[in-house]
Formats: C-alpha cells, sequence, structure tokens
C-alpha cells in the first residue's frame, strides 16, 4: 500500500518567504523544498557557481590548459561521448564550443552501445582518428582504468570529464574534471556530465582570454549552449539542485524566446509542441527520449548530427528520424513491459524478492533500462533488466529506490564475488553491469543477499510526498499558472503535488489507454482531469486523489485541468467528511 505523506514545511523559512513577498502558497512550496531565502530563487546566469575560486572544480584549470595549448598549437583533439542525451549534449557542446574559440580540429567519436561498452574502452579507441593528439571524454570516462593507459600509450593526452561516482582507484589521465572525485570542493555534486564539459568550455575560454587569443580573432559566446545544457541535465535526471535550476532556467529562456537550435526548434515541430511556453518536464519528456532513441536503437551519431545541424534544413530529416526510432522504441518497451508483468504474475513468489533480476534472451539491450524503471515505478522495489548481447554477456540496467544506493550495492557484489561482474558503474538511482550469461543465476542470488542487508521491509513500502490541499479560490486557473511560473520542478526539487477528495461524476478513456475525468469537489467545483497510463478504471463513486494543478490551452483558450498522479477509492461518507 503507498503512503501519502504531506511534506513538512519548515516556520522560520515559510515566514522568511512570506516576508519577502511570496504568495503564501509558494512560501509553503519552497520551504517544504529547502528553500530559505528569496535569494536562492534567484535564477540569473550570474549566480551560477563560479568556475574558478576555491570552491571550482577540481582539475578544471588542469583540463583548459591542455586544451587551449592544443587548440593554439593546432592539434588535433577528439571527443568521446556517450550513447544517452547527456552525453550526446555534452559531445556537442564541447565541439561547438572548440570550433568557437577558433579549433582547426576537432572530431568526435561516439560509442556504439552493442559493439563498444560504456566508456574509454579499448573498442571506442579503434575508432579514435589517427591525426588526434588530445582526447577529452565527455559523461564518462572517470572508470576507465584500461582505456585511458591505452590512450596513453598510443602518445595521446587525455582529459577526463565525468560525473559519475569514481571506483577506488583513477584513471591516469593527465586531467580530471569530476565533482564527485575525491578532494573536489565544487560543492554542487549532482551536476550532470553536459554541466561538467560547459565548465571546462568557460575555463577554456579565460585561459585564451589570458593569452590574448581574441585579440585577433572574435571572443565567442556561450549564450547558444545554455539549451544544450539544460536539455542534457534535465534528461540525466540529476537532482534540480540550485546550480542545476539555474541551467535548466536559463536554457528554458533561449528556448521560449524562439533562440533555441535548429535540432531542437525541429524536434518541436515533429512532436507538435510549440516553444514559448516549454517546461522543464517538456525536456525531459519530448526532447529527451528522442534524442535517446538513437543510442537505444542505432546510433547516437544521429543525436548529435541534429544537436549540431546549422539550420532547419538540415535538421528537420533528422529530426524525424529520431522521432520514428522514438516510437519503435515505445514498441519495443510495451512488449518487454508486458512479458515481465506476465512473467511475474506467473512466478508470484519473485514479488517476495527485495529486488527483482529479470531476463528474457529477445528482450533489447538499448531498452532494458526504460523497462526498469517502469517495474520499479510498479513494484517499489530496485529492478535490474538484462538483455543477451549475443557474445556469452548479458547487458544489464538497473533502478533503484529512494533507500538504496544502486552502484554501492553492486561494487558490494564485486567485492563478495571477485570477478563475478564484468564491468560496472552509475549512480544511487541507475546503474548499468555486465555479466557472464551463466553467472546470472549466481548474481540473482548475491543480489538478493545485498539487498536484504542494506533495505528493510518498510523501505519497499512506497511513500509519496504530498504538498497538502487547495481549497476553494486556491484550486483555479491563477494557481495553475503560479506554478507553471514557479519552476523548473525535477528531481529533488519535485512539481507540487496536491492532494483532495473529488466526486467522479463522469470517465471515459481516451487513445493511448489515458483517462479523462469530469469530477467534483465536496463544494460542489466541477473539475476536468486526466490521467496517463492508468492502472485501473474508477470502481466508486468518490475517489481521493493527487493531483498537480495544470492549464489545458486549446484554441486559444485556458482553462484548469488536473493531472492526476494516482487515486484511490473511497467511502462516500468519509469523503465528505
Amino acid at each position: 500500500m503507498t503512503r501519502w505523506v504531506e511534506r513538512p514545511v519548515p516556520t522560520a523559512a515559510y515566514a522568511d518567504l512570506q516576508a519577502a513577498g511570496l504568495s503564501p502558497l509558494l512560501a509553503r512550496l519552497y520551504a517544504a523544498r529547502g528553500v530559505t531565502s528569496a535569494a536562492e530563487l534567484s535564477l540569473e546566469g550570474r549566480d551560477l557557481a563560479p568556475a574558478s575560486g576555491p570552491s571550482a572544480l577540481y582539475g578544471l584549470d588542469a583540463a583548459a590548459r591542455i586544451l587551449a595549448d592544443a587548440l593554439m598549437a593546432g592539434k588535433g583533439i577528439v571527443i568521446v561521448g556517450d550513447y544517452d542525451c547527456d552525453g550526446a549534449t555534452a559531445t556537442a557542446l564541447l565541439v561547438e564550443a572548440l570550433q568557437a574559440c577558433g579549433a582547426a580540429r576537432v572530431d568526435y567519436v561516439v560509442p556504439n552501445r552493442f559493439t563498444c561498452g560504456y566508456g574509454l574502452t579499448p573498442a571506442v579507441l579503434e575508432l579514435i582518428p589517427p591525426a588526434a593528439e588530445v582526447l577529452v571524454t565527455v559523461d564518462n570516462g572517470i572508470s576507465s582504468l584500461e582505456g585511458v593507459r591505452e590512450a596513453k600509450a598510443r602518445g595521446l593526452q587525455v582529459v577526463i570529464t565525468d560525473h559519475h561516482l569514481p571506483g577506488a582507484e583513477l584513471p591516469a589521465a593527465d586531467a580530471i574534471v569530476n565533482p564527485n572525485q575525491p578532494a573536489c570542493p565544487f560543492p554542487w555534486k549532482g551536476s550532470a556530465g553536459v554541466a561538467v564539459a560547459f565548465y571546462l568550455a568557460a575555463a577554456l575560454r579565460s585561459v585564451l582570454d589570458a593569452e590574448g587569443w581574441f585579440a585577433v580573432r572574435p571572443r565567442p559566446s556561450f549564450a547558444p549552449l545554455w539549451d544544450l545544457v539544460a536539455l542534457g541535465t534535465v534528461a540525466d535526471v540529476v537532482p534540480l539542485e540550485r546550480n542545476n535550476r539555474i541551467l535548466v532556467m536559463q536554457g528554458l529562456r533561449r528556448l521560449n524566446a524562439g533562440r533555441g537550435r535548429p535540432g531542437l526548434q525541429a524536434l518541436l515541430e515533429v512532436a507538435g509542441r510549440a516553444s514559448g511556453r516549454l517546461q522543464a518536464s517538456d525536456l525531459g519528456f519530448i526532447l529527451g527520449p528522442r534524442i535517446n532513441a538513437a543510442g537505444r536503437l542505432e546510433d547516437m551519431e544521429i543525436g548529435i548530427r541534429l544537436l549540431l545541424a546549422p539550420d532547419l534544413e538540415s535538421a528537420r530529416p533528422l529530426a524525424m528520424q529520431l522521432d520514428e526510432l522514438n516510437r519503435q522504441r515505445r514498441g519495443i518497451e510495451d512488449d518487454m513491459r508486458n512479458t515481465a508483468e506476465m512473467l511475474l504474475e506467473v512466478e508470484t513468489e519473485l514479488l517476495q524478492n527485495y529486488g527483482l533480476c529479470l531476463f528474457e534472451p529477445d528482450w533489447h539491450a538499448g531498452v532494458v533500462g526504460i523497462v526498469a524503471g517502469r517495474l520499479r515505478e510498479r513494484y517499489h522495489r530496485p529492478v535490474i533488466a538484462f538483455a543477451d548481447l549475443g557474445d556469452g554477456w548479458l547487458q544489464g540496467s538497473g533502478r533503484s529506490i529512494p533507500a538504496l544506493h544502486l552502484r554501492d550495492a553492486l561494487a558490494q557484489c564485486a567485492t563478495q564475488a571477485p570477478g563475478l561482474l564484468g564491468r560496472f558503474g552509475g549512480h544511487a538511482m541507475a546503474a548499468g553491469l555486465r555479466l557472464r550469461r551463466e553467472a546470472l543465476p549466481q548474481f540473482q542470488a548475491l543480489f538478493e543477499t545485498v539487498l536484504r542487508d542494506r533495505l528493510s521491509a518498510e523501505d519497499l513500502e512506497e511513500s509519496i510526498a504530498t504538498d497538502g490541499s487547495l481549497r476553494g479560490a486556491e484550486l483555479g486557473l491563477e494557481t495553475a499558472r503560479l506554478l507553471e511560473g514557479a519552476g523548473p520542478w525535477g528531481n529533488r526539487f519535485p512539481e507540487p503535488l496536491f492532494s483532495g477528495s473529488f466526486r467522479v461524476c463522469d470517465w471515459r478513456l481516451l487513445k493511448g489507454g489515458h483517462l479523462r475525468f469530469t469530477l467534483e469537489t465536496p463544494g460542489g467545483q466541477r473539475l476536468e482531469a486526466v490521467q496517463f497510463h492508468p492502472p485501473a478504471e474508477p470502481r466508486s463513486t468518490w475517489i481521493e486523489a493527487l493531483y498537480i494543478p495544470e492549464i489545458n490551452r486549446y484554441r486559444g483558450e485556458e482553462r484548469l485541468q488536473l493531472r492526476l498522479r494516482q487515486w484511490q477509492c473511497k467511502e462516500e461518507n468519509d469523503a465528505r467528511n
């Protein structure tokens, strides 16, 4: 049973925010999310954590110096990216920044998920152009010990930029920039890979400034990079702590002003979404999945070409290709999820486990992570889904719950059974690994043992934090407008979620399996509501629902709509009390 728990609101912060002029509702919402002063709500570019000084990213100066020297000497620079949206945006960002600074020889390489594996692997090194002299990773490399050794043996200078958690040993690179490496004073540990690349670009420009490089050439503006930073940050579901909120807000402002890059404009076109009122959720649910589809089903080269497209004419065919890949991805995902749920209906004893480790021979390696996430959402326990790579190895992708640091759990498995895991890495909430196919039963048993060591039965009970109820005039269109302009909302700075009792006047099934409701409050106010991918149809006259007030815009008209996240049947007498 899912528990709904109202977020506590710190009294002092609530009072201070109201005293600063915020409405009682916004003061309540911000205080419940850890905001203590109105100054923390400023999301201007000048408020970003600095790229220099005592709290700057460790290794940033050394990395920028290497790139500046290479650029001024005309050396060949190659960017090694990753096959997700964060990696694609980081790759495009650094390529664009280097070229804007006057680099004459810049190339990039993106690993193929199915043939190269993750990170700077020996297979990736075979793709490096012979003329490259400096290699820079983005969104990967912190665990690529062997790859860095081989790159150095080939005479390459190596700069690692990453944000994933490091292992016990760091690669022997010439410079490492990663907020999570030991001794790094940078306070924003949840920065995405694209944000780290953005900081490197800014530091590079500063070094070139000091060298007088721009005395005879234009000094580039990096404002056009904001949309890439925003997209990669939201798509990687990193915590929207203040520094990340600034990055996302700057990108949204650029997109909504119609100054986004042609590739993203083309993607919005094929998705049927106009710019002007884009929210962070649009980056995560409209743009991100279409970019990610390239890396999941084919090659992220398509996505990077789109992000670097110089005009709409060249971007539109790529956007249409990505949109079609995303449609294919959704179909594959639906089939895989249905197979998994049928398996769990037959083998019900699996749901007694603290975690789920599932494998089907025909599952797609590029989609197992999404399926793991869907199952995690439904059953609220850590899930790892495996696909067969066809060479005796399985590719596993896992998603976790708040009580479990998944990457640390995998590290414990590796410690307790040396040699069992071929390779692993990731974050607290998402991680990946490779495993010999015959080792799957051993891993399943060990993983369950580790989970029972780290989790309690209470940890497997889902708890949803709410912001209480809205009553009377609060439940209106003006509140929806207020909330729309109060973001960006996202991971660890969640979109406001309210609870309330409603009478179900009417409901109907929409195309795609969604539900549209006509609801009525106990006070008689009628409201439209929608629920996407509902688990069931209402069987009660009264429901207790969790909802987000939003604006339904259609043909120039604006109406209040409640987006239902979850609901429970309720007795009529209880609902009216």
